[in-house]
């Protein structure tokens, strides 16, 4: 069985949303450091409610725009 890895997708969601890390910072009221670890898979646990504030923010429904599992190779 193929080990699996979290990616967390804020790049896709900024260049999506045309919009800043800091502006996802102060929308989601997180800060500005703590999504550039996420963003740059630095983050080995990932807080619940960071993905609750994250989907609040930028009105995503589905979670899997959000974040992804992926094959390690």
């Amino acid at each position: 069985m193929k080990e699996k890895t979290l990616e967390i997708k804020i790049h896709d969601l900024i260049n999506k949303h045309a919009i800043s890390l800091s502006e996802l910072s102060r929308l989601s009221d997180i800060e500005v450091a703590g999504l550039s670890e996420l963003a740059n898979g630095k983050r080995q646990r990932i807080q619940i409610n960071h993905l609750i504030r994250i989907a609040e923010a930028m009105n995503i429904d589905d979670i899997g725009e959000i974040i992804q599992l992926k094959n390690i190779e």
